[in-house]
């Protein structure tokens, strides 16, 4: 195992006097090439160049000697000090930061970035980075390869957002530009970079926040909100208990995409949302789409209308996580269930309603339950009954995506 492990931040300023001990005892130096390029990498040191920071680990840990890491920005934010003290490689490791590109590129674009959220975009993780984007109105986006700006704004089709691009942060090639997302495809852009994305209503709090990133405390408490707060226009697929029942079997989060159809006035659909969710809320009335827009401005969450008719307008969405079907019956449940999302959640009125759809998500793979839901909502001056409903709730898992 090497006797001494340094974990170096490079941001293209000078390296510090630490560093430049813990390079000059050095006698393996594992890095980028602009790293191992370095005047200060002593001549006569091992030499590894950082491609998968396993591997790096694996020969640091076989070393006999000292081992330096250099790495671009805050090597312990998203960087390779995780990697390195895995259990599995036993290294133990000293750090010398620097400044990190998420911080340098927001210092580039004169913007605070307390209330950003930062996501890692490779082709794994994409899609869900690019759910983040719609969801939220201040986006960090470190990108890799095929991961880049450009097919962020491709992802991002239908949603307008503003991209501040920061390419090769603190070399001689740094450049910043500034684009709308439907043109960040029309460039190639050289890596390594930081994309910062805007859009929606800002969020600020007068004299800042207390939380980094999304304050959770935002907007009126409650996952399901009265009828009131929506204009009190509600189909009797939207009734506030059926809403919160339809929202604890599908669960939504950051970095999902849910679909609302038929979202009528938006009440689900703006939930979604406030969970931190992106949602493409579909009607085929535009006034239902009006409704959605003006309820979602009002809780302050960002979503995506698209008007028209399912299942055939289903066709070009992106692919969701979630999918709640308020409208359409079995055909709109089947046809979303060959989209496979993981959950799927509807309401029928009566059990033979119920029986088909069940039997149509059981046929697609789905594991199915079905409750019958019955509230009776009580006036407490006279503890009267002042009104009833009654709805089948279904919902099928999908057993092969899990997460």
């Amino acid at each position: 195992m090497a006797d001494r492990v340094t974990v170096i931040g490079w941001d293209g300023s000078p390296l510090t006097d630490a560093a430049r001990s813990a390079l000059g005892a050095a006698t393996l130096v594992a890095g980028a090439a602009h790293h191992l390029a370095l005047p200060e990498v002593p001549p006569g040191a091992e030499r590894i160049r950082l491609g998968s920071v396993a591997l790096a680990a694996r020969r640091i840990a076989g070393h006999r000697g000292t081992a330096v890491v250099l790495a671009d920005g805050d090597p312990g934010f998203f960087g390779v000090v995780r990697t390195l003290r895995a259990p599995e490689f036993g290294l133990e490791v000293e750090v010398v930061p620097a400044v990190s590109s998420v911080a340098a590129a927001f210092a580039r674009a004169g913007m605070p970035w307390d209330d950003a959220q930062v996501v890692v975009a490779h082709r794994r993780t994409l899609r869900r980075a690019v759910n983040v984007c719609r969801a939220h109105t201040k986006v960090a986006v470190l990108t890799s390869p095929g991961a880049g700006p450009a097919e962020l704004g491709l992802l991002l089709e239908g949603v307008h957002r503003t991209f501040v691009i920061c390419e090769e942060l603190g070399t001689e090639r740094e450049q910043v530009t500034v684009v709308t997302s439907d043109k960040a495809a029309d460039h190639s852009w050289r890596d390594p970079n930081v994309v910062i994305v805007i859009g929606g209503p800002a969020q600020g709090t007068e004299g800042g926040g207390w939380i980094a990133g999304r304050d959770p405390a935002t907007g009126p408490r409650g996952w399901t909100l009265p009828a009131e707060t929506y204009g009190g226009l509600m189909g009797e697929g939207e009734l506030e208990h059926l809403r919160a029942a339809q929202l604890a079997r599908l669960g939504p989060r950051v970095g999902d995409l849910v679909w609302d159809i038929g979202c009528g006035s938006g009440a689900f659909a703006a939930e979604a949302a406030r969970a931190g969710a992106a949602v493409i809320a579909v009607d085929r009335d535009p006034r239902a789409c009006e409704r959605t827009e003006a309820n979602a401005r009002a809780l302050g969450v960002q979503l995506q209308t698209v008007q028209g008719t399912a299942p055939h307008v289903l066709e070009n969405l992106p692919e969701p996580d979630v999918v709640r079907v308020g409208g359409g019956g079995a055909a709109v449940v089947s046809a979303v269930a060959d989209r496979r999302p993981q959950r799927i959640v509807t309401h029928a009125a009566t059990r033979d309603e119920a029986e088909l759809v069940g039997r149509d998500l059981t046929e697609h793979g789905y594991l199915v339950q079905c409750a019958l839901l019955q509230s009776v909502e009580l006036d407490t001056r006279a503890w009267t009954e002042r009104e009833r409903s009654v709805a089948f709730l279904l919902s099928g898992l999908l057993p092969d995506r899990t997460g």
